[in-house]
């Protein structure tokens, strides 16, 4: 008998009780059912995530493994292959049992790497199933770019002419005045110290001149430089200045074209000022940039794109100066002949021009050439076209590879700066 059919009767106590204990248990029944499904479902849920979030975390390990500054030395078969590794190494050994597909990518183009890793991995989860819903499965992807590395040689040319041997400060050029007899700030590197030895005087006083600086910035750009490369052998660097002595005064090789930096560095140590056997010897025209210039223009190879190491790097010819010329060129001279055809002038632009288009870029740092009030030849024969000189000098360099700095403002910093520029700049040209 039912209890809807003891309904119809008269129900003691004891019956009412036990059928009223039957519907509680399936109206709980009803409700517990579906709460053990939705905070089952809740856990799996829970643990997909974490796992998800792991997978994707190893994905990106894995891109920035293939792009990073290790692996920018590797081929790309090499990157895809170190990219695989570091993903499954992320992973504990159960998730790495469950991947269905991981692949890398690694690929280079239009002087860019990017690196892709895609994943498919299996799941288990225990509740879901139960109410049929199929066991999911996670997938992703990462993906990172980089700069290829641009591979550039540098030709330093430095002017170490008599004029760099100027106080590179106005602190120390009112040393130099001071105590000198006819108040010349130049410290002429006379080699008969008669009638003045003032480069030893410098030394004595110790006043840094123009070219001391210069050489110290020289050997801390192959620090920057070493320290910028992203793979070995990325910059290779050669020295010349204008030669030791004004007896054989021409282009003349500090330290020939080399990827060992700390070499370079080394043997700048030999940056000098010019000598010069006697006070006027060849009327002071130790100065000619257009025969420098034409010597320097065949010293460096043809230019290529420098995208790969196995392509001809680019080339940039890193100029440093104060951007005046002294030397004999009675027939074209831009100012007054000084005499027996001595011409002191800015520097000739056409020389640049023809370096330039050849697809070499010119980076220049103009060291200021200071105004001297006190010096009679600098009143009469340099402050005329004073005003020319650095706008001569920016005419010279590639665009927006000029820097413009006083001595006293930190060559060293603005050599720097303007190697970085260069850098920056032949990565957009690529």
């Amino acid at each position: 008998m039912t209890c809807r059919e003891n309904g119809r009767r008269r129900l003691d106590l004891s019956q009412f009780l036990r059928c009223e204990r039957g519907n509680a248990a399936l109206v709980a029944a009803l409700i517990i059912l579906p709460l053990i499904v939705v905070v089952g479902g809740g856990l799996d849920f829970y643990t997909m995530m974490g796992v998800r979030s792991r997978l994707s975390a190893a994905a990106d390990a894995a891109v920035l493994a293939a792009t990073n500054k290790v692996a920018m030395a590797m081929t790309t078969a090499d990157a895809r292959t170190r990219a695989d590794a570091t993903f499954r190494a992320a992973l504990s050994s159960d998730i790495v049992g469950d991947i269905k597909t991981g692949t890398a990518t690694v690929t280079e183009s239009g002087g860019v790497r990017t690196a892709t890793y895609t994943y498919d991995v299996k799941t288990h989860p225990v509740f879901l199933p139960m109410v049929g819903i199929a066991a999911p499965e996670l997938s992703g992807t990462a993906t990172a770019s980089v700069q290829l590395p641009t591979y550039i040689d540098f030709y330093l040319l430095l002017d170490n002419s008599p004029s760099m041997g100027v106080a590179a400060t106005t602190a120390g050029i009112a040393t130099m005045v001071a105590n000198t007899s006819d108040q010349c700030a130049f410290a002429c590197h006379d080699m008969s110290t008669s009638p003045n030895d003032y480069y030893g005087l410098a030394k004595k006083l110790g006043v840094s001149m123009r070219i001391d600086v210069v050489r110290s910035a020289t050997q801390q750009l192959m620090d920057t430089a070493t320290s910028t490369q992203v793979v070995p052998n990325q910059y290779r660097m050669a020295i010349y200045t204008m030669g030791p002595k004004a007896e054989t005064a021409g282009l003349t090789t500090v330290s020939s074209l080399t990827s060992n930096l700390a070499t370079a560095k080394t043997s700048a140590n030999a940056i000098d000022l010019m000598t010069t056997p006697y006070h006027g010897y060849n009327s002071d025209q130790q100065t000619n940039f257009n025969s420098v210039m034409t010597s320097i223009n065949t010293a460096i190879p043809a230019p290529g794109s420098g995208a790969s190491s196995s392509a001809v790097p680019q080339k940039v010819l890193f100029f440093v100066s104060d951007g005046v010329a002294d030397y004999n060129n009675a027939s074209s001279c831009s100012q007054p002949d000084l005499g027996g055809g001595r011409c002191q002038e800015p520097i000739d632009v056409a020389k640049c021009t023809t370096i330039k288009n050849r697809g070499i870029r010119i980076a220049v740092l103009y060291t200021t050439y200071l105004p001297l009030p006190t010096n009679w030849w600098y009143n009469n024969t340099i402050a005329p076209f004073a005003s020319q000189i650095a706008t001569k000098m920016q005419a010279c360099a590639s665009p927006g590879l000029y820097f413009e700095v006083s001595p006293s403002g930190g060559i060293s910093e603005a050599m720097n700066a303007l190697f970085t520029k260069t850098v920056q700049s032949a990565r957009l040209t690529q």
